[in-house]
């Protein structure tokens, strides 16, 4: 779009003002912003009109399966939501219905499983922090050598 500043805009007023005088002003304004009423609505009637003829033409089928390419996963997830959905709209029960138990109560299958999971991410986190410790050890190993090395190579040479 323009890109006009509160200066420029205080300009073109100003101007205006001496061009076209202060009776005639706010006609002209007035004027000016049907025109521009009238602009953005023809561009609003076009974008319409062409975003029409694209579902015509089938361009969002075309870019739907562009998605689905790119990203299987979101859209096998997007299947699964609408097919949810459309089971719930033709009146299929889901699992959760009917069931009467007290939200606060906690349930000791669901616990289990929570403490299950939360001793597995701790045993790897444990096995992730070893092999880090092992990794950093050996690189402080090969550098404790290099050094002893480049030490050696440096006598080696000042004695020579």
């Amino acid at each position: 779009m323009l890109d006009l500043g509160w200066s420029e805009l205080m300009v073109i007023g100003i101007v205006a003002l001496i061009v076209v005088g202060p009776k005639d002003l706010p006609v002209l304004f007035r004027n000016a912003g049907r025109f521009m009423g009238k602009a953005r609505g023809m561009a609003r009637e076009f974008t319409s009109a062409m975003n029409d003829a694209a579902d015509e033409a089938g361009v969002r089928d075309v870019a739907k399966t562009f998605k689905s390419a790119t990203n299987p996963i979101g859209t096998a997830m997007d299947g699964v939501r609408d097919a949810a959905k459309s089971m719930t709209d033709v009146g299929v029960p889901s699992k959760t219905e009917g069931l009467k138990q007290d939200p606060a109560a906690p349930d000791p299958e669901r616990e289990a499983q929570k403490k299950k999971i939360a001793a597995s991410t701790a045993r790897a986190a444990a096995e992730r922090q070893k092999r880090e410790a092992d990794a950093a050890a050996k690189r402080a190993e090969d550098a404790a050598s290099k050094a002893a090395e480049l030490e050696a190579e440096l006598k080696k040479d000042g004695e020579a």
